[in-house]
């Protein structure tokens, strides 16, 4: 089965390799785009790669997902800890939803530790850098077929 993944970036996540690279490290995030699409590609997984600093944007992409993707892969950085419309469009997608965070969010300050979108993922990759977007690909290569919704596309 060939399985389709959007795989969504929230807020700064355009300034990797610029923005506190003591947290974040020095990778771009075109530099994650290339690598995702290069191990998705390997995985039979095709990926629709999106990055918007707007909350509406990243809700409407959530949405658009329903009938275009099989999972998303996300990164909602800053709107992770606050953003009920996107929690909301996330409740409403059918298929997996693996949440990735670059930094380990657990030994952050406490306003960084607790995850409102999380409720609504299957599952939570953190502090494992860029390489956990790629432990989230293998997540969905991995998963069985019944845990996909049926896309209508």
């Amino acid at each position: 089965m060939n399985r389709s993944a959007y795989v969504l970036n929230g807020p700064n996540l355009n300034l990797l390799g610029i923005r506190e690279p003591h947290i974040y490290g020095a990778t771009t995030l075109a530099e994650v785009q290339k690598q995702c699409e290069g191990h998705a590609a390997e995985k039979s997984i095709s990926i629709f790669f999106f990055q918007s600093n707007h909350e509406g944007v990243l809700v409407d992409l959530i949405q658009e997902a329903r009938t275009k993707a099989d999972a998303i892969i996300f990164n909602p950085a800053g709107y992770s800890f606050h953003s009920v419309p996107i929690l909301d469009a996330l409740k409403m997608f059918e298929g997996p939803i693996i949440e990735v965070h670059i930094s380990n969010i657990h030994r952050r300050d406490e306003h960084h530790r607790h995850s409102m979108t999380s409720t609504a993922a299957t599952g939570v990759i953190c502090g494992l850098g860029p390489q956990g977007y790629i432990a989230a690909i293998d997540a969905v290569a991995a998963m069985p077929n019944d845990c996909f919704a049926k896309v209508a596309r």
